[in-house]
């Protein structure tokens, strides 16, 4: 079933479907101020009601019948920003609404700045289907927020056509993102997992700003998290964060406790990864910690999985820019439904943002087909700075449309070159992601009483008092590990992270949530799902298409042997993680019959290698406009986030990593956010202060 079928599948299904609200406003002259609608529940700590969730989202028998129902809902958002005119003045323009732009929007308008927050898509959709985190795997497939890259992972043609991801129409490999208020955070499986050390000293140490140090920056941690599984104690020797935006917890992992077959699959886990800390109970309770600071040295074995979560629900910057935007609606002003197409320029000098207004406008969205392009384009001034937070796919688009990037490849396109920064849309990267699929001889039992979309749903009852299978995803547990190869290169960081997944999952394709995550003979599986982290490779690359910014760049991501890691540290390492994970399933054999993907017919080294080159895939694209030195020609940005050789301009988002960081990408960029925000404030009140003494001064 792909999503097509499944969209012809869900028609029998939207007699129950619930009205929406038409997005109000419809004044021609922008700037437009977007005042949203308070949230029912105390700002941080939203409450989940049986109304929050659409039944035509969830409506069938049986999670495929709920997921044929997601990745057809078409109707407009439920709560739009309304829309009114003001003539104050924009300090800050920010272009996206995802990980880097929205909490930074946010930290600005609430130290009192006047903040234009820049969304191509809607402000609430999908949201009856992303709060929930049982159906995350559904949300990446729901038109109404979806944006569709087709990436390849190599320049050959032979060896792309192995990969069973493959769409030959599309000459590329399906890569899921988000056009909506809040970005990727909306369908992210919203996993919280702390950076290593190493990430931030490294970042020190390339630009000589002792700012990015590893003890530094776990204070922005600190302020940003809003610890809900942890006891706050007075020394707090674990450096959790208790009062900042974003609240994380753990998923009701009681929900395991009464399978028979959990225990011996993770006491196995515990062996072969040699964890003396591990503890059943511990785990079970939630009390298995990955991001206490006390074990940063050595965080090799088996943990929770902390999650973006406020009481089970789904919580990031959608809702922190909604609280604010509430609260402060003159201060922060939201832009839905508006593609940016350039940044203006005077001189160096960025004064502010060129955009199309309309839904549906970027060829990513499925649902642009047939949409016209506006006649006419809009700008809006900043008074202070432009900032890009558009992600490493658009940032680099952006900036090259605007005329900053490699000057050959602008003057292809016809482009005027106002800098010619030749690292900019080069040296992205990706983690590595591959599954290893076990088949269980009993189904599991975690989610056996769910009845997802019908009258009666216990899961979804316990759901709304935050207990329960759909606080989570069915992610038991994730294990840090070190492989031998990073062992023998010395490096100091574990290099994976092997989550225990209950259900099948193969990688990324139109359909998968419905042909693997939901279907009726996944119940029995178990995936081994192998994330490679600090990864070698920085050979990817980010190019225009067009010059027309609704069409989307070309991606490449220069796998493997084609990259930069040239020694084949990373394919080594995902080959130790298949071999440590078959292990595991070898001491099993009592209740599994091992894997069935790969299969028993990938057995060698050399086999395994060659099945990862082909199935191996990736979800969290970083450093396409990376931070460096001053000397450094490749640099796109210097240390405080501000574009090289431009005036008024900064880039916050995961474009500006070196070097792709830690596990799961959200955290560490919210951390930069949280920097960048500190930044910018220094530099507009020290701007101020200037600015006053000069008034004096002249005055005398």
């Amino acid at each position: 079933m792909d999503r097509q079928q499944a969209s012809s599948l869900a028609a029998a299904y939207a007699a129950d479907n619930e009205p929406s609200a038409v997005p109000s406003g419809s004044a021609n002259t922008d700037p437009s101020v977007a005042a949203a609608t308070p949230p029912t529940a105390p700002a941080g700590e939203p409450q989940p009601t049986q109304a929050s969730v659409s039944r035509r989202a969830l409506l069938g028998t049986g999670l495929a019948g709920a997921a044929c129902a997601v990745l057809t809902s078409r109707n407009p958002a439920a709560s739009e920003f309304a829309e009114t005119v003001t003539d104050a003045p924009v300090e800050y323009i920010i272009v996206g609404s995802g990980a880097g732009g929205g909490p930074l929007a946010c930290n600005l308008a609430l130290a009192g700045y006047k903040v234009m927050l820049f969304e191509a898509g809607g402000a609430n959709d999908a949201e009856d289907i992303a709060a929930v985190p049982f159906f995350s795997g559904f949300t990446t497939e729901d038109d109404r927020i979806s944006w569709d890259y087709y990436v390849r992972h190599y320049a050959d043609t032979a060896q792309q056509q192995r990969s069973s991801q493959y769409l030959p129409d599309k000459d590329g490999i399906w890569y899921p993102r988000v056009g909506s208020l809040g970005g990727c955070t909306v369908h992210s499986f919203m996993v919280d997992i702390y950076p290593s050390e190493s990430d931030w000293d490294g970042i020190a140490r390339l630009t000589g700003d002792p700012s990015w140090s590893a003890e530094n920056m776990r204070g922005h941690f600190q302020q940003l998290e809003r610890c809900r599984y942890v006891t706050r104690s007075p020394l707090n020797p674990s450096r959790h964060g208790f009062n900042g935006w974003q609240p994380t917890e753990m998923s009701d992992h009681t929900v395991y406790a009464d399978d028979p077959q959990i225990p011996p699959i993770l006491r196995a886990a515990a062996r072969e990864a040699r964890d003396s800390r591990f503890s059943l109970s511990k785990l079970l309770a939630g009390a298995l910690d990955p991001n206490d600071w006390r074990l940063r040295h050595d965080r090799d074995g088996i943990y929770d999985i902390p999650l973006l979560t406020s009481n089970g629900r789904r919580y990031g910057p959608r809702q922190f820019i909604q609280e604010t935007a509430a609260r402060l609606p003159e201060k922060l002003i939201v832009m839905t439904h508006r593609l940016v197409t350039r940044v203006l320029f005077e001189g160096d000098r960025a004064v502010g943002v060129e955009y199309l207004r309309g839904s549906h406008l970027y060829r990513a969205d499925p649902n642009a087909k047939g949409v016209a392009t506006p006649s006419t384009r809009k700008s809006v001034r900043a008074s202070r700075e432009v900032i890009l937070a558009a992600g490493s796919f658009n940032t680099p688009q952006l900036l090259k449309l605007s005329g900053i990037g490699p000057r050959d490849e602008l003057d292809n396109f016809g482009i005027r070159t106002i800098v010619d920064l030749p690292g900019v849309g080069r040296n992205l990267q990706d983690r590595y992601e591959i599954g290893v699929v076990t088949e269980f001889n009993e189904p599991f039992t975690f989610a056996a009483a769910c009845r997802p979309g019908q009258q009666v749903d216990p899961c979804f009852s316990q759901w709304l008092n935050g207990s329960g299978p759909y606080t989570g995803y069915g992610d038991v547990a994730g294990i840090l590990h070190t492989s031998p190869t990073q062992r023998r290169d010395g490096r100091p960081n574990a290099d994976l992270l092997i989550s225990v997944a209950l259900t099948r999952f193969k990688g990324y394709y139109p359909g998968y949530s419905v042909k693997d995550l939901a279907a009726p003979d996944a119940h029995n599986k178990l995936t081994w799902l192998i994330l490679k982290a600090h990864t070698r490779n920085r050979a990817g690359t980010v190019t225009l298409r067009s010059r027309d910014p609704r069409d989307t760049p070309v991606i490449n991501f220069h796998y493997f042997e084609e990259g930069t890691d040239q020694e084949g540290n990373d394919l080594n390492s995902l080959v130790d993680a298949i071999q440590f994970s078959r292990r595991i399933n070898a001491r099993l054999t009592g209740i599994s019959s091992g894997d069935n993907w790969p299969g028993p017919d990938v057995r060698t080294r050399a086999q395994i290698a060659q099945w990862v080159r082909d199935e191996a895939w990736g979800h969290h694209a970083s450093c396409s406009c990376r931070m460096g030195a001053a000397d450094d020609p490749k640099a796109v940005v210097d240390s405080r986030f501000r574009v090289r050789g431009t005036r008024g301009l900064r880039i916050v988002d995961a474009s500006v990593f070196p070097r792709i960081p830690g596990y799961f990408i959200l955290m560490p960029i919210y951390m930069i956010s949280q920097k960048a925000a500190g930044e910018i404030i220094r530099d507009a009140r020290a701007a101020d202060r200037y600015a006053s003494s000069a008034e004096v001064a002249g005055a005398l």
